[in-house]
């Protein structure tokens, strides 16, 4: 009896301790401006509020709920670490403007262990800069967005030609049939066959580890995606090792004209010739920028479709925009040019609102270097940084009913590109490269889809965790529309 009375003493102390430890360091934290919050639970932190969200119909409920008790910035802990949240925007646009010297990208394990330590993703520094000048360049360059609007055209066609009156069609299954061949044409050139069958059916393995349990043992889901990235690296890499014989051989147009891809743009570039880019680093970035054709660019032509199924008005107007432009090129009998989708007035308007109310790229994650003070609040050194859009696009400080789907807001915002309260591609130095190839294709895809065919979409839901999808797929049924004349 004695030792179970000494057992509880010493058990009473430690918690006593714990507990004292806490709230001293509690005190200390808001002493010296590190923001409120709650840690919640040992490990596992308030996780399981924050995948909660996730699956609900209103996924800031768990920023909406810490914001109104702690503040706009407020600590927490999700996965384990302590991370400061930041659904201000002016503490937004200082993490997004800076990288390198005061915040790191910082991910969920399973992203960096599946994009590797080379991706785009996570590099820093001139490197990082070099590579998103590179690719940057070639995906805005006019000379791309004139060829690869045949390519859209003709896999967006193919697509809408195979549905039949009366027919069910899954939005979100058909969009990626378009989506990621385009990218892949767009990255490496290969085209419809067994390669580009062969990439679709290991990538699509590969992004299904990027959000799982962090666990490499055999038959568990991370190890699966990673067996599958190495196969789908080995196709890659021999498509880039043969593209850079043919170079050195002298017996591919490689040094004339403009790059065909991105792989092109990568090899041409000599940099500094300590710093040139390695056939590993080419090929394993072109797997990572494959990301946007398997999810986010297939979620985003869906909700547009989701979005404006619940707004007749909306589609209705963006119908007669649509419609007038083709009869346009049919008297004329003028090819389309990149130019005409992209001046679409309405359909662009459509596009921003879609992408605001989507938030396919929900938050960026980075991680303090060094003590950084910004406004008031201090960020500690190694913690984390989540800087969520979501909390920014869903603001009713930022947007007039925000949760109401409303193109014309658009009219009167003016350039979404000076817009800090519009960040759907991200910022700062890590804007989305490919933004303005982006909504060329979104804009394709709508002008044929509200000029072929009218249809009834089935009652559906958006599921924001692990990533932003429609419960459903988006079942609608079409009817085609007769001819423009």
């Amino acid at each position: 009896m004695e030792m179970i009375h000494w057992c509880w003493v010493v058990v009473g102390f430690v918690m006593g301790w714990c507990w004292y430890k806490s709230i001293k360091n509690k005190a200390m934290e808001e002493r010296s401006g590190v923001p409120k919050g709650n840690p919640g639970w040992p490990v596992i932190g308030e996780t399981l509020d924050f995948i909660a969200s996730g699956w609900s119909s209103r996924p800031v409920t768990f920023m909406e709920k810490r914001r109104s008790r702690y503040g706009k910035v407020f600590k927490t802990n999700i996965l384990g670490k302590p991370v400061i949240v930041s659904t201000d925007l002016e503490v937004n646009k200082v993490v997004l403007q800076n990288i390198g010297n005061t915040f790191i990208p910082a991910y969920p394990q399973t992203i960096t262990e599946i994009l590797g330590e080379s991706s785009i993703l996570q590099i820093n520094g001139s490197l990082q800069k070099r590579l998103h000048a590179l690719l940057g360049g070639f995906l805005r360059s006019p000379h791309l967005k004139a060829r690869i609007t045949r390519d859209i055209e003709i896999y967006v066609n193919q697509t809408l030609h195979s549905w039949k009156d009366h027919q069910v069609v899954y939005v979100q299954d058909e969009v990626r049939k378009i989506t990621f061949d385009v990218l892949v044409k767009v990255l490496v050139s290969v085209g419809p066959g067994e390669d580009l069958n062969f990439m679709k059916r290991e990538f699509a393995e590969v992004v299904k580890g990027l959000i799982c349990l962090p666990i490499k043992l055999p038959g568990t889901r991370l190890y699966k995606s990673l067996k599958a990235k190495e196969r789908l690296l080995k196709m890659v890499r021999r498509i880039v090792e043969e593209r850079k014989a043919a170079m050195d051989r002298g017996d591919y147009e490689f040094h004339r004209g403009p790059p065909n891809d991105a792989v092109d743009v990568l090899l041409r570039d000599t940099g500094d010739s300590t710093e040139r880019l390695s056939l590993d680093f080419i090929s394993s970035n072109m797997i990572e920028m494959m990301i946007p054709g398997e999810e986010t660019m297939p979620t985003a032509m869906t909700l547009a479709v989701k979005f404006l199924s619940d707004s007749p008005v909306a589609l209705n107007q963006l119908m007669e925009e649509n419609v007038e432009l083709k009869k346009r090129k049919a008297v004329s009998r003028e090819d389309y040019a990149w130019t005409d989708y992209m001046y679409l007035p309405f359909t662009q308007n459509v596009i921003n609102e879609t992408l605001r109310m989507a938030n396919i790229i929900n938050a960026v994650w980075r991680k303090a270097v060094k003590d950084v003070k910004i406004k008031d609040y201090l960020i500690p050194e190694g913690w984390g940084v989540m800087a969520s859009f979501t909390s920014i696009h869903m603001d009713e400080e930022n947007y007039e009913n925000p949760y109401q789907f409303n193109p014309w807001r658009w009219e009167k915002a003016g350039s979404v590109n000076n817009n800090n309260s519009y960040t759907p591609f991200g910022g700062g130095q890590r804007l989305c490269p490919g933004l303005e190839l982006s909504k060329l294709e979104i804009s394709i895809f709508l002008h044929h889809l509200v000029t072929t065919y009218k249809w009834v979409a089935e009652k559906d839901e958006i599921v924001h965790f692990p990533t932003v999808k429609m419960r459903k797929k988006l079942p609608i049924t079409v009817t085609p529309l007769p001819p423009v004349i």
